[in-house]
């Protein structure tokens, strides 16, 4: 760990006394010491409160209160810290957005890093603020004797006293003080440089974010991504079974009722006959376009016969020929199923799009409990999956169930489409 302070001592020892540091490791000790002492009296507070009122039950709760005062404490110092370094320290909690108080605390009472912040606020409060005044008593009498020779000339000489029964009689007499003054202040330098050093020490120690508070976070990132992923599977699921046994239906009831139309009409209204036939067409293609747009959402056939039948579909409906090798032992759990079949058909669309491919070739197996799918043409190549929005979110979706999308393509061919995802979670 580099403190930067210390670091500025090091490669510059004497230029050190010239630059901002000092200043800044000064006004660092001033603010924390007066932080310190607030927090110092605030805890005292706190703990006579919560054992008074511990007689009449709800003691606990203030002591509750009292182990997450290091919270807000640790907010204030990672900025504060920011005084003396150049890099803020990341917040160790998680979000908890729309948590109620209750929650809150339960949360963050079950977080290590809230009781690391205890410390450092009990570490701060009693060690750090008593360090903190008596580097500021040093401070301030190494500036009182630094403007002595200012104090005696503007003031009754024979009241100046540095050494008890002598009094300063000329300002060209008070220079020795002025001098030992200055040495002061150069102690105070590094002395400054090196406490406020020790309390970044510390408040990285203990107020940083740790691996397993990051590991923590990622996890419930992924959780919630995951679960976000779900809720929209099964939203796309219901749209799709809504359109199907609904608007599906009535368009094919409306197709009946046309054609139906048309026979009562062909002799009789020749002119309205031909008007129904035509209304009827338009039905059909509603109804076809309709058809295409359920098998885009989620393909029923995906839902009852797996991935090796939703692909050889595709296979079947593709203006290029595809050949299919897909050999698996069972079928596949949900979501690697539904990232299989959609990789398939946003590979099959770019290139049919795209590529100039005059053959395509599905491959799909289980290797070591994953997932390995595999979608070449013989195109042109040159293919940059970074300018597409369909593969983008094919890979974030991927990245979601601890797979991979790798796409190969180089100029002139082929186009390797590569899938990789754990069948196991």
């Amino acid at each position: 760990m580099t403190v930067a302070v210390w670091e500025a001592v090091r490669r510059r020892p004497l230029g050190f006394l010239c630059s901002s540091w000092p200043l800044r490791a000064w006004a660092f000790l001033l603010t924390g010491t007066l932080q310190g002492a607030a927090a110092l009296l605030l805890l005292a507070a706190l703990l006579l409160v919560g054992v008074g009122l511990s007689v009449v039950g709800i003691g606990l709760v203030v002591l509750a209160g009292v182990a997450v005062l290091g919270v807000p404490l640790g907010v204030l110092e990672r900025r504060r810290l920011l005084l003396v370094e150049p890099v803020p320290l990341p917040d160790p909690h998680g979000s908890l957005p729309g948590a109620g108080a209750r929650a809150w605390l339960r949360t963050r009472l079950r977080e290590r890093a809230t009781w690391r912040e205890l410390a450092y606020l009990l570490v701060q409060s009693l060690l750090f603020t008593a360090s903190g005044l008596g580097f500021l008593a040093l401070l301030g009498f190494s500036l009182m004797l630094l403007s002595t020779p200012v104090v005696v000339w503007a003031i009754n000489p024979d009241t100046v006293t540095l050494i008890p029964g002598q009094a300063i009689s000329r300002p060209l007499a008070a220079l020795p003080g002025s001098a030992v003054g200055l040495a002061g202040l150069v102690l105070c330098a590094y002395t400054g440089a090196l406490l406020a050093g020790v309390q970044v020490w510390t408040a990285h120690l203990l107020l940083a974010a740790r691996d397993e508070d990051l590991g923590r976070r990622v996890v419930e990132l992924t959780r919630s991504r995951a679960r976000l992923v779900d809720a929209f599977e099964a939203e796309r699921r219901r749209i799709e079974r809504d359109l199907h046994d609904g608007a599906q239906q009535q368009l094919v009831a409306l197709s009946m009722t046309l054609g139906l139309a048309e026979l009562e009409l062909r002799g009789q209204h020749p002119a309205a006959a031909e008007l129904v036939t035509r209304a009827r067409g338009e039905a059909k293609r509603a109804l076809e376009q309709l058809r295409t747009l359920v098998r885009g959402i989620h393909p029923q056939v995906l839902t009852d016969h797996g991935l090796p039948a939703a692909v050889a579909e595709l296979a079947l409906r593709h203006p290029i020929p595809v050949s299919v090798d897909i050999d698996l032992p069972d079928r596949l759990p949900g979501p690697v199923e539904t990232a299989a079949y959609f990789t398939v058909t946003e590979a099959l669309t770019n290139a049919a799009k795209h590529s100039g491919a005059a053959e395509i070739a599905v491959a799909a197996r289980i290797q070591g409990g994953k997932l390995v799918l595999l979608v070449t043409d013989d195109g042109r190549g040159g293919a940059d999956p970074a300018t597409g929005a369909g593969l983008q979110g094919l890979a974030d979706r991927v990245a979601i169930l601890r797979g991979r999308l790798i796409v190969t393509s180089p100029l002139g061919g082929p186009t390797r489409l590569r899938l990789e995802v754990p069948c196991s979670g």
